[in-house]
């Protein structure tokens, strides 16, 4: 039976935040999320695409090899501020950026604004996760988890020695 549940859960989520629109009083205010120049604040960092490519990974120079450009592992959380899914990972990841301050970034890319970053990343779903590890190659999760999720990714994927 919770798998049943988790299922239609999972598949809910999903399906709420596949669409594309905003709302009227979104589009017409035309208001842009407000970007961080650095992680002091111990809050998610907002990204531009001249961010992400500066900060993150310049994808554009090397399109055939993942190169990150941090010093300390990443979490990217691609999202909408109409997403209801988006709003409920949102405190998580505020959460997880006091808790894990000095261990991991955690960026924010609004795809309404950086759309062309967000297809150059084949998101179709929102929240979609991506998690970089200081090695390896990244990895995305879509769809919202819960903090004990993100917790396990972290200490299990990011900060594994």
């Amino acid at each position: 039976m919770k798998k049943i549940m988790f299922a239609l859960l999972s598949i809910f989520l999903f399906v709420a935040c596949n669409g594309q629109g905003k709302s009227e009083k979104e589009s017409i205010s035309g208001m842009k999320q407000p970007t961080l120049s650095n992680g002091s604040e111990n809050v998610p960092i907002h990204l531009t695409k001249m961010q992400f490519l500066d900060k993150v990974a310049d994808y554009e120079k090397n399109p055939d090899t993942w190169v990150y450009r941090g010093d300390k592992p990443a979490i990217i959380d691609f999202y909408a501020t109409w997403c209801g899914p988006c709003k409920a990972v949102a405190p998580i990841l505020d959460d997880l950026a006091k808790e894990y301050k000095d261990q991991i970034y955690i960026y924010k890319i609004d795809t309404d604004q950086e759309q062309e970053l967000a297809a150059d990343f084949g998101i179709r779903s929102i929240p979609s996760l991506l998690f970089i590890p200081m090695n390896g190659q990244p990895q995305m999760i879509q769809g919202a988890i819960g903090k004990e999720e993100f917790k396990k990714i972290i200490d299990e994927f990011l900060l594994k020695e």
